[in-house]
């Protein structure tokens, strides 16, 4: 499933050939993805110019001034900007068509992606009002302290604590282990046992962890590809994630993996504790 990484990746490389564009039309080929596409897209899109393309989370906010466009890539999408005439395949399900005869195309074999429409602001949409803060902003809303103070009385698991998108976005599995690899915390450890030290190494590693996987596109483990196609590469940088039975890394220990939540939890016994 694409992640804040591959998210990121995917809103940089579609920013540039959007912005300032006006929409000529929307083409919906299949309305049925996690939830309906709004009935009369294409009418209520046409002739509005995209202001801005941010991101919340994993989801994607197109800002056409007095409306947004919510998208999401469910498990296995992708969105791409290519000429409107490129003939579509069976997956593509939606195409936001500019005046300057290219489109927003959105391919999403498994249909768990999401095209949604709002007049109101979008932080307030049920899908994003309850979201925890951003662990890449610079409000200073993420941070050791925080998350300290929201673990305490928790007795979960670490791993899952900061996988929560309440708590905070954007940590998938992946970057979740490999964070906690990185702060030397073992992900079985119940969150409200973890010092407030030790939240402060593992909320820089979390920093850490995304910020790279951004900069090398994100994780390419199935399906991934960014806006122009291309693999995420941060997979060949894994130290723990899917090492099962290699030698770690760092102390030459078997990484191990054992089942969580019906997710594979990956670590070195011998550097996380």
């Amino acid at each position: 499933m694409p992640e804040l990484p591959e998210v990121e990746t995917t809103r940089r490389g579609i920013a540039p050939l959007l912005e300032g564009k006006r929409i000529k039309t929307a083409i919906v080929r299949q309305s049925k993805l996690r939830w309906p596409v709004p009935r009369g897209l294409a009418r209520t899109l046409s002739g509005r110019k995209i202001e801005s393309v941010s991101r919340r989370g994993k989801y994607l906010l197109i800002n056409t001034g007095n409306g947004h466009l919510i998208l999401h890539l469910g498990m296995s999408g992708s969105l791409r900007v290519i000429p409107a005439d490129t003939p579509a395949s069976p997956h593509d399900h939606v195409d936001i068509v500019l005046q300057d005869g290219q489109c927003l195309r959105l391919r999403d074999p498994r249909r768990f992606g999401a095209v949604l429409w709002t007049t109101n602001e979008p932080q307030r949409h049920k899908l994003l009002a309850s979201l925890g803060p951003e662990p890449l902003a610079d409000d200073g809303d993420f941070s050791g302290e925080y998350l300290f103070t929201r673990s305490r009385g928790r007795s979960r698991q670490v791993r899952d604590f900061i996988m929560d998108s309440h708590i905070v976005v954007g940590v998938g599995n992946i970057y979740a282990n490999e964070a906690l690899f990185r702060a030397g915390i073992d992900p079985r450890r119940a969150a409200g046992r973890i010092s407030r030290t030790r939240y402060d190494r593992l909320a820089a590693a979390i920093r850490e962890i995304l910020t790279a996987a951004i900069r090398v596109g994100g994780t390419t483990l199935r399906d991934f590809s960014d806006a122009r196609g291309d693999p995420g590469y941060f997979q060949q940088t894994l130290m723990v994630y899917g090492r099962e039975g290699e030698a770690c890394k760092v102390c030459g220990a078997t990484v191990r993996r054992v089942v969580s939540g019906n997710r594979s939890v990956f670590f070195c016994g011998h550097c996380q504790r």
